[in-house]
């Protein structure tokens, strides 16, 4: 392998048009499939199908993420809005989960989506889709760390508030906090696999048993009478807080669906570090999607029956949804003791994520994608983790992080911003396969999981749901004469910005250069 992770002559590009993945993939030996596809092994699997699934199950932190992003469902669009937006993206989410497991199944492997994306371009252009996809993912889970941290902080402070009536949080407060969170999350996630693994599987217990006190203790223990609100009123009211007609108020309301069940990739960015990794990375990816449907739609039930007054939780006098939600429900001291508990769960969901995040900024680094790519994808000889990758990643969360000084709407647009790169990824390879890949020799070579005749109309779901709600993440709020530089949705700006400049960068010199994914041995066939 190349020190510096940049091309060596005696080394191959798959797409450079040299490789295509075999059927290897059918040998279910971890190691003969990674190099068949190009790649030596240098993790180690230490990661199992249920390690693998507690990773992403933990991204997925779904009382975090909903509690971080309740604001855009329930407040665009009602309970009404709620109830009916989660089921309907939650559903469609599913078809994007399953083709995603598909190509892991292919081609698992690290760059994952990357990688993919480079084997089923059209001959020529494999770089540039490759290029394409590996920035948008990589914006996408840059924010991540950054979107969650930001959201636990504000709740940290929130408490703050709360606790102690005299205190009144500063922007710079919420800020040092987060960076705080960053660090601890960092050191953590530069710790050997096993250890992060363990790490992992803890944060998913504690998830599943916060979800489980919520679901109990919520309606158990609300204040208000009644208890409940009325059936009728739940699956029918829409109470519309955007300038938008309703239904459009709705579709951008997918945001929490959407933001919440954006973490099912990671087994594929890991699955160089798991075992049987072409059978349980797409496991994990479909149990994660699954599970974050159902309980993910247990958790909004619950709040949208016994939610008291909308607006009190949008624009309650803590400036934080969720927390005004656990007083209202449940009163001052068990309120607080419900949003502390969500704080701990999300911490560890923070903590899933940047663990994963940095191992794309790792396969990246190793194919000379980044800036500095030959320190990014050094692997610490202690650890066997890539801890560089793990700090330059948080790097740019703290940096990103900044925006909290310029507003409300610039730091949550970081929230869309994360959905449309993950979302465009994850995308990106299916639409290839779809539209592209109907030659007489394909270069897609399904694994031992794959989805049969059901693979085409799965894939023409996901890439129709990616034509939706792009342009929705991307909508204000209001419009017209009410639309200024505090209530702009600046998604646009910031993701679009940022892929012109990756797409300037590669047009000016890096078409000269990357030829798509390395590969660090000789390729050759398994028998």
């Amino acid at each position: 392998m190349p020190a510096s992770g940049t091309p060596d002559e005696k080394f191959n590009s798959v797409a450079a048009g040299q490789l295509v993945p075999n059927d290897a993939a059918d040998s279910g030996l971890d190691d003969e499939i990674l190099y068949s596809l190009g790649y030596k092994q240098e993790f180690k699997r230490d990661f199992t199908l249920l390690e693998s699934f507690s990773t992403s199950f933990s991204m997925l932190g779904l009382l975090p993420s909903v509690a971080s992003t309740i604001t855009y469902s329930l407040g665009y669009a009602g309970t009404g809005g709620t109830v009916w937006g989660w089921l309907i993206a939650a559903t469609a989410i599913q078809a994007s989960a399953l083709t995603m497991a598909e190509l892991c199944s292919s081609m698992p492997t690290a760059g994952g989506l990357y990688y993919a994306s480079a084997v089923l371009a059209p001959d020529g252009w494999g770089p540039l889709c490759s290029w394409i996809v590996g920035w948008s993912n990589l914006f996408g889970y840059a924010t991540a760390p950054c979107s969650l941290n930001y959201a636990l902080a504000s709740m940290l402070v929130t408490c703050g508030e709360i606790t102690n009536p005299g205190y009144v949080a500063e922007v710079w407060h919420v800020y040092l906090t987060f960076l705080a969170l960053l660090i601890i999350q960092g050191l953590v996630a530069m710790q050997s696999t096993r250890i992060v693994g363990r790490v992992n599987f803890v944060g998913s217990i504690i998830n599943l048993v916060v979800v489980f006190i919520f679901l109990v203790w919520f309606p158990t223990g609300a204040i208000n009478l009644p208890k409940f609100n009325d059936s009728h009123n739940v699956w029918t009211k829409f109470q519309n807080g955007t300038e938008w007609p309703i239904a459009w108020a709705t579709i951008m309301g997918f945001l929490t669906p959407i933001w919440t069940l954006a973490g099912y990739d990671a087994p594929f960015h890991l699955s160089e570090e798991c075992s049987n990794a072409n059978v349980a990375g797409p496991r994990a990816i479909v149990m994660t999607a699954q599970s974050g449907l159902w309980i993910g739609w247990a958790i909004i039930l619950v709040i949208v029956y016994t939610v008291y007054d909308i607006d009190d939780v949008i624009n309650g006098q803590y400036g934080q949804p969720f927390g005004s939600l656990c007083l209202q429900v449940l009163g001052q001291g068990p309120g607080l003791a419900m949003f502390t508990l969500n704080i701990i769960a999300q911490f560890f969901v923070g903590q899933a994520v940047t663990v994963t995040a940095s191992r794309i900024v790792f396969a990246y680094s190793r194919d000379g994608a980044l800036p500095g790519s030959s320190l990014w994808c050094k692997i610490s000889k202690k650890t066997g983790t890539p801890v560089w990758a793990t700090w330059c990643l948080l790097t740019i969360s703290a940096l990103l992080g900044l925006l909290v000084f310029a507003g409300p709407a610039a730091i949550g647009a970081v929230f869309s911003l994360g959905a449309i790169g993950q979302y465009t990824a994850f995308t990106f390879p299916v639409a290839l396969k779809l539209f592209f890949d109907r030659g007489p020799v394909k270069r897609f070579r399904r694994g031992p999981w794959h989805l049969g005749a059901f693979s085409a109309p799965l894939g023409a779901v996901t890439v129709a749901w990616w034509a939706l709600i792009v342009p929705a993440l991307c909508f204000p709020v209001v419009h017209g004469g009410d639309l200024t530089l505090l209530s702009m949705n600046w998604t646009c700006l910031i993701y679009g910005g940022a892929m012109a400049l990756a797409l300037g960068w590669y047009a000016v010199d890096a078409r000269r250069w990357f030829n798509g994914p390395i590969v660090n041995v000789e390729h050759r066939a398994i028998a």
